[in-house]
Formats: structure tokens, C-alpha cells, sequence
């Protein structure tokens, strides 16, 4: 195999499996992706699974602190226990929330500790270990619910011991005895008192002294700044991430040297929900954090084929160069564009690679791995990429697909009517469709979202999502008869065409639109 195909196979599929060296030499910005991370203001980065948000985060973790300013990053799939969170259904959802709370602000004091104690030269322990005891006393405080019951009890204990003793002697010149009493008594007078709660023991976040302490310790630390990372938000039970915001949204983020970034899966958040009494309960995005970034702005061929084409070709080269702790200097070639050169056979192989992806880097390299593996000795080529991505499909998505009942049904009802009945690989519904197979679908891998809030004249008041299948589902397609002619086909003053590059207002989609109770009306029937 060739050298450059055996160094792909090499190739990690997870951020966290690499050292902090090594994310760092491998990490590629796209766009002004970094440039909005870096603003102090709190903001939330959506990406679907794989994108790379905790490469970029990780990243961005390092520069503030490479900047002399202060930055944990937290996984939150490593927060609270199981019983607090998953399996006690006594617990009321604002005690479960509160729970997972006072777990992540604990995690922020142990992390802050550890950062300090490897860094003595820069932070003064005498001072900040003070203020750490403070936040993290305030974290925990524990209250019972319940009655008090207190128990007394006394008692008086009377001891008396009594000796009697006769003596006599007799000499020549006298005679004598002698006779004794004596008496020892004791009085003991002993009393108890013990309270008892009887209760349920319950952590009690006080907002307002939580906030206190937690801002003078940001006060004593270098530029007075945090960078607080919370990656992996989506993986929090569902019901508990809008009360879990609101938390922090009362305890962290009114604190002005604060900076919180969140990691999550757009479809798989929930960040706000309505509230009677309080309006809502959460966060709302665009007031109490920033507007959101989306990974998949940058990232999907569809939407900008440049952009993405230059992402994963400094992707591979640094990824390829960052391996073996940097054995491959001088193996492979010193550019991007020469490495790219050298792994495929032309450059629409290279093209079908980046649209293999799908703008998720974790398929990417998965796709080109096993593309190195058909090829061996060979260069990649355009038949390779094709066979891998069928591959990677099979083994990655389809299975998982199979696993939720009505998701297969689904997704072959969609490629059915989008490629079958109208030769495309896209289509349309309502930004406001709610259906959790999509969500689903779209978890998987296999439904991508590549355009939000399209418009058009003739469906005036509503917008849309632009919803594209995945490269596997329509691969085998290509170069048949059957091969969709573009994304979706829209009507234009010249007479109907297919859409390459999706805009935000059309003059008319109708026939792009994809009604689902359709499909629920013919399961039903059948």
C-alpha cells in the first residue's frame, strides 16, 4: 500500500481521542468561524454530529489561553450521576435540573483548581483558594425539607459505698483498740438532648450568592476573564437542558467576565420553553446568548463549493501532517494543493470526496479511509470514492436508520418522490414542521439541512428548510438515467431548472415542497 493510503488509515475519527498538541496543528478555520468564537459575548455553535464543534471549541479553548486568559472546557456527557438525572422518577424535573447544576458548577471549581495549582507562577493560591471554598460552598448548600423532632431525656444515678473496720493490739505495757467507719456516696445527675430531622434532604442554589462568589473569583484571575466551554450540550436529557439553561441563565451569564461558548446538535436541543408565570424558561438566543453559528454554513458543498473544497484540502494536509508526532515531514508533499495531488488521480476525484462528506469532517476522513483501502497502491479515484461512500453508508447510517421504527419507511418514501418521481436530491418543508423522524433522520447523517428560511412569491408568509438527501442514498445513481439532475427544480421566468447552489428567495418552489402527511395518510391506508 502506499505510504500516503497507509498514513489515512491513521487517521483518528474523534477529536477527543488526540492530544492537545496535535489539535492544534490539525485544526482549520473556515471562513470567520474562529473571528465570532472569539467574541466575549456568550454564543451557542450548532453543528450536526461529526462537524468538528469540539475540534473548535478545543481550539478556541487554547488561543484564550495562550492570550493569558483563563478557559475550561466542559463534556457534559460526563456530568451528574445516573440516578439524579435518568432513573429516579420521584425527583421533580426542577430537582433533577438543579442537581445537574450544582454538578456543573462543581466541575467549574475543580477544574479552576487543578488550572491553578499547575500554574502557580501565574495565579496566587492564597487568595484564589479562599474565593474557590467560597463558590463552591455556595454551590452546595443543602436544606431540609421537613419537621424537626427533638428527643431529651435525663436521669439521676445515686452511688454510696460504706467501710467498717476494728483493729486491736495488746504489748507489755499497754492494750489497745481502735475501731473505724467510713462512708463514699456519689451523686450522678446526666441529661441528653438530640434533635432528629426527619426530611428530605435537598440542594438549594442560592442564584444571588452563587453569582457573588463565582464574580470574585473571576475578579482575582488574569484579565479578569473566563472562558466557559460546554461542549457536547445535546447529550442532556431533553426535558432537563431548557431548566438547566435557566440556571445558568440566573448564576452565570449576568456575570460580565464570563464568556459561555455551547456545542450543540440543532435538532436535538431545546434551550427555551414558554412559561405561564415567567414567560419562558431557558434561554432565548439573540438576547440572553448571541445569535448562534452554524458549523453548516461553512461546511456544505452545496452552499458554498469553494469554501468547502479549501476546508478539507488544508483538512487532509494538516491532519496528514500532524500524525506520528510529525514522521511524515518530508514524505509528503509541502503544500495542500500537492497533497492533494498526490492522494487522487485528478481533481474531480477530489471534488466527489468533499460532496461525498457532506460537510461532517468524521465522514469525511471515515469515507476516505476506506476510499485508501480500495485503492492500495493506486491514487484515489473518482470509482473509489464512490464505492467508500456507498460503504460508509451502509455500515454507518443505514444501520442506524434500521434501528427506529418508521425511520426506513420514511427516508424511502422521501428518496421515492425527491429522486424518483422528481429527479432531485433536495427538497423543502416549513420551518416550523414538526416531525420527529426528520429529526431523526437528520441525527443520523442522512438528512442535511443546507439552507434555512428560503421564501418564495408563490407560497407568500411561509419559509423553509432546504433539506438534502446524503450522498449514499442516491450514489449508485450516478451516471444512470435515474441520477438526480440537481437539487431541487424551481420555476423561473426562462421556464423550470434545477437549483446547484440554494438561495433565499425563489420566484416559485411549489414543486419542490414535500408534504408529509402524505406519507402518513398512505401508511395509514396500507
Amino acid at each position: 500500500m502506499r505510504t500516503i493510503n497507509t498514513a489515512i488509515l491513521k487517521l483518528a475519527k474523534r477529536a477527543e481521542t488526540y492530544d492537545k498538541q496535535h489539535l492544534i496543528d490539525s485544526f482549520v478555520d473556515v471562513g470567520p468561524l474562529l473571528t465570532l468564537l472569539s467574541n466575549q459575548d456568550s454564543q451557542i455553535l450548532f453543528g450536526r454530529r461529526g462537524t468538528g464543534k469540539t475540534h473548535v471549541l478545543s481550539y478556541l479553548a487554547n488561543e484564550r489561553a495562550a492570550a493569558g486568559e483563563t478557559a475550561i472546557q466542559i463534556d457534559m456527557r460526563t456530568i451528574g450521576s445516573t440516578g439524579g438525572i435518568f432513573s429516579d422518577s420521584s425527583l421533580t424535573v426542577s430537582e433533577r435540573a438543579t442537581r445537574l447544576l450544582v454538578d456543573t458548577l462543581c466541575t467549574v471549581h475543580d477544574q479552576l483548581l487543578t488550572i491553578i495549582l499547575d500554574q502557580t507562577e501565574e495565579f496566587d493560591l492564597s487568595v484564589l483558594g479562599p474565593l474557590l471554598d467560597g463558590f463552591v460552598d455556595a454551590a452546595t448548600e443543602v436544606t431540609v425539607k421537613g419537621k424537626v423532632v427533638v428527643e431529651e431525656s435525663s436521669g439521676i444515678t445515686t452511688r454510696e459505698n460504706s467501710t467498717r473496720s476494728i483493729e486491736a493490739g495488746a504489748s507489755a505495757d499497754s492494750l489497745s483498740i481502735r475501731a473505724g467507719t467510713s462512708t463514699d456516696a456519689s451523686r450522678e445527675i446526666a441529661g441528653q438532648r438530640k434533635a432528629t430531622r426527619e426530611g428530605e434532604e435537598r440542594l438549594r442554589v442560592h442564584f444571588g450568592a452563587v453569582g457573588t462568589q463565582l464574580r470574585r473569583v473571576v475578579e482575582k484571575l488574569p484579565k479578569n476573564r473566563l472562558w466557559l466551554i460546554l461542549d457536547e450540550w445535546s447529550e442532556i436529557p431533553l426535558d432537563l437542558q431548557p431548566f438547566l439553561a435557566d440556571l445558568l441563565r440566573r448564576t452565570v451569564l449576568p456575570i460580565g467576565g464570563i464568556s459561555v461558548k455551547i456545542a450543540a446538535i440543532e435538532q436535538r436541543c431545546r434551550f427555551r420553553v414558554p412559561d405561564s408565570e415567567l414567560s419562558y424558561i431557558g434561554i432565548e438566543i439573540g438576547a440572553d446568548a448571541a445569535a448562534s453559528v452554524h458549523l453548516d454554513e461553512f461546511l456544505v458543498f452545496e452552499n458554498n463549493q469553494t469554501l468547502a473544497k479549501d476546508f478539507f484540502r488544508e483538512l487532509l494536509f494538516k491532519h496528514l501532517k500532524a500524525i506520528d508526532g510529525g514522521d511524515s515531514q518530508g514524505v509528503f508533499s509541502s503544500t495542500s494543493s500537492g497533497l492533494v495531488n498526490e492522494i487522487f488521480t485528478q481533481k474531480n476525484a477530489f471534488e466527489e470526496f468533499v460532496r461525498s462528506a457532506e460537510g461532517v469532517p468524521r465522514d469525511a476522513i471515515n469515507i476516505l479511509g476506506v476510499a485508501a483501502q480500495k485503492a492500495g497502491n493506486n491514487q484515489i479515484s473518482v470509482p473509489d470514492v464512490r464505492v467508500a461512500g456507498r460503504i460508509w453508508y451502509t455500515r454507518a447510517k443505514q444501520h442506524a436508520v434500521s434501528s427506529k421504527p418508521g425511520a426506513q419507511e420514511l427516508l424511502s418514501w422521501i428518496i421515492d418522490k425527491v429522486i424518483g418521481h422528481r429527479s432531485a436530491k433536495a427538497f423543502l418543508l416549513p420551518t416550523d414542521a414538526q416531525d420527529e423522524v426528520i429529526d431523526f433522520l437528520y441525527d443520523s447523517r442522512v438528512l442535511h439541512i443546507i439552507k434555512q428560511g428560503v421564501s418564495a412569491q408563490d407560497v407568500p408568509g411561509i419559509r423553509f428548510n432546504v433539506f438534502a438527501l446524503d450522498y449514499g442514498c442516491y450514489v449508485d445513481l450516478v451516471n444512470t438515467a435515474r441520477a438526480p439532475k440537481g437539487l431541487f427544480e424551481i420555476d423561473t421566468e426562462d421556464g423550470a431548472r434545477f437549483v446547484e447552489v440554494p438561495q433565499t428567495d425563489f420566484r416559485s418552489i411549489r414543486r419542490s415542497i414535500l408534504d408529509l402527511k402524505d406519507f402518513y395518510a398512505e401508511s395509514a391506508a396500507r
